[in-house]
């Protein structure tokens, strides 16, 4: 897995090949640092250096009141969390998994994104939910599902959903400046994948804009939208294509919610065909969404086939790794989608 879909060298000086673990930890630390209302809490973060090591050395250097270790209780801890962004400080709040998240979804919807619009814009909730979503490697039905398309449903959050070191960084940076509740998608199989990160995206300064996706790839034939690991697995495909003489756009959403349709559009008008691949599941996805997007809006008229979907199967995730394989989307799984809408 390691490296799979890695990002382009770039250029110059002065780029450093950083994992998605420690980028997200770079902007944990200077965030905590820079503004003294940051603050991190949930299972494990503390002592342990986190359960993916995201917090490693942040307890030590910044103490018991900024990195806070909590009960085994979601929903405990994430409305400790929310009740101190209403009053004034921003906290980070990790699950250990979004599948855990369930156990606080009344915060998180009823508490988090309502309340500035109850409060009609009086009480901020400057909070980020983050930890890893989606499919792991054999953590069966219950700890494998994504939640990209549950969180992006409700109005009143941010969701962002990176790929990248740089997607980490700067995401994890603009959520926690963010005046908003943000949910942070992250993925467990990415942790340890390097990324070049410019000498620009290591700067104390660099931000992400939420709500802006970034073509990864330009190509002319067809555009490929993801999010998340997938988008690795689309420059895999990509780069297939391109020997059969079929070059792909490939675009990382990098923000679920509010999504950047305008970016996906101007794709599809140059490109006419559109595959989108997203590990969770089929009905209501986020996939769906930007279907339905483009079918209501300009870019429709510039379609030459129609939209193509490529999802996780409609299935609770099987524990046995073969099936678990035969339930995401694969590079294979990806390059018969775009062979089907262009019709080779």
């Amino acid at each position: 897995m390691a490296g799979a879909g890695r990002a382009p060298a770039l250029p110059g000086a002065g780029v450093a090949q950083v994992t998605v673990r420690d980028a997200l930890n770079q902007a944990l630390d200077e965030e905590l640092e820079r503004d003294e209302r940051v603050f991190l809490l949930g299972e494990e973060v503390a002592q342990y250096d986190g359960a993916y090591k995201i917090s490693r050395g942040l307890w030590k250097k910044y103490g018991d009141k900024r990195v806070i270790d909590t009960p085994i209780s979601e929903m405990g801890f994430a409305g400790i969390a929310v009740g101190a962004a209403m009053a004034g400080l921003r906290p980070v709040c990790e699950f250990m998994t979004f599948n855990f998240s369930m156990q606080a979804i009344d915060q998180v919807i009823n508490s988090a994104a309502k309340t500035c619009y109850m409060s009609a814009g009086a009480i901020a909730v400057p909070i980020v939910f983050r930890g890893p979503n989606g499919a792991s490697a054999g953590v069966a039905a219950q700890h494998s599902q994504c939640f990209a398309a549950w969180y992006g449903h409700c109005p009143g959050l941010k969701v962002v959903s990176p790929w990248s070191s740089e997607d980490a960084k700067g995401l994890l940076k603009s959520a926690i400046r963010d005046d908003n509740p943000v949910v942070m998608l992250e993925n467990e199989l990415l942790y340890g994948v390097a990324f070049e990160l410019s000498e620009q995206a290591q700067s104390k300064d660099f931000v992400v804009p939420i709500g802006k996706a970034k073509i990864e790839r330009p190509g002319t034939h067809v555009t490929l939208v993801a999010h998340s690991r997938p988008v690795g697995h689309c420059l895999e495909a990509a780069s297939v294509l391109a020997k059969e003489g079929v070059e792909c756009e490939v675009i990382n959403l990098r923000t679920i919610r509010p999504m950047d349709i305008e970016t996906v559009e101007a794709s599809v008008v140059k490109t006419n065909h559109l595959v989108t691949v997203e590990g969770g599941w089929p009905q209501f996805g986020v996939g769906a969404e930007i279907c339905a997007r483009i079918m209501e809006g300009p870019a429709f008229n510039y379609l030459d086939a129609p939209a193509v979907r490529c999802t996780g199967a409609d299935v609770p995730m099987p524990y046995a790794k073969i099936l678990e394989d035969n339930c995401t989307p694969q590079v294979k799984d990806i390059i018969f989608a775009v062979k089907k809408t262009l019709n080779i």
